[in-house]
């Protein structure tokens, strides 16, 4: 393994560095980019288990955060549309089934794929803000701590790489 690789590793394990990048990688993961922020908390917490907890906590604030971003951007993108639209308003079809759901439909933002988008789509159908929020913290705490714990199972050990 390069040793500039090893320093940085280092460096982001640091529980003054490293659960301010835990936050930051859970925030851009929950927003439409492709990024997972599983393998950050995962190599916190190996390095540093007593940060099992701030981790798993951090990284739900982070997702959490992110996801309601991802919900406000659903909301100004349909606002965009029904501007374009002359102020109608927007309804389809496959967005209709979700409305019966609701704000509930936030605990599949866990999901991987469906569920960043999930949020923008909560935003898009107008859900209310806060019990979305509610949700999605619910949904994304379970993710991260059935995924941690799996993973510390799984390599229990020294660092699996």
């Amino acid at each position: 393994m390069p040793d500039w690789f090893t320093s940085l590793m280092q460096l982001l394990a640091l529980p003054e560095v490293g659960l301010s990048t835990v936050f930051v990688v859970s925030l851009v993961s929950a927003t439409l980019l492709p990024m997972g922020s599983e393998p950050a908390v995962f190599g916190l917490v190996k390095l540093n288990p007593e940060l099992f907890w701030p981790a798993i906590v951090v990284a739900t604030a982070g997702n959490t955060a992110g996801g309601a971003i991802s919900w406000l951007m659903g909301v100004g993108a349909h606002r965009a549309v029904d501007r374009v639209r002359h102020g109608k308003p927007t309804e389809l079809r496959a967005l209709r089934w979700l409305e019966r759901f609701g704000p509930k439909a936030c605990l599949l933002s866990w999901l991987p794929a469906v569920g960043d988008p999930l949020c923008a789509v909560a935003g898009w159908l107008k859900f209310p803000f806060w019990p979305c929020v509610l949700y999605m913290a619910i949904g994304k705490f379970l993710r991260y701590l059935t995924m941690t714990s799996a993973l510390l199972w799984v390599f229990p050990g020294g660092l699996p790489f």
